[in-house]
């Protein structure tokens, strides 16, 4: 088993409940990890996780960071066959001035 390891990632992206997040873009950072089996003529391209993930946040402007996570997560898992687990991570580092909020979702696939 393998793990790829996204971290720090950063995306502008309308996500949240509150009035004034569905107005502007505010910065969200994620972190990923995704546990794989390495099969003969396949692997994993980071840079098409990362791609997918900046794509998803940025057009599907989420309400709830869950429903970003599992979301995200049931794609990749659809793209990837090779995948055997996903933790992924999404925060909100300006939404709260004195400190950084988050969720995070374990997945096995």
């Amino acid at each position: 088993m393998y793990t790829i390891y996204i971290e720090d990632l950063k995306v502008e992206a309308i996500i949240g409940i509150l009035p004034k997040e569905r107005k502007k873009t505010q910065e969200i950072v994620v972190d990923c990890e995704i546990v794989y089996e390495k099969k003969l003529d396949e692997f994993i391209n980071y840079a098409e996780v990362v791609s997918l993930i900046e794509t998803m946040l940025v057009e599907r402007k989420y309400g709830l960071i869950e429903d970003a996570l599992e979301e995200i997560i049931d794609i990749l898992a659809k793209k990837f066959n090779q995948i055997k687990s996903i933790k992924l991570k999404l925060l909100k580092p300006q939404i709260l001035i004195n400190c950084t909020v988050g969720v995070s979702r374990f997945r096995k696939i």
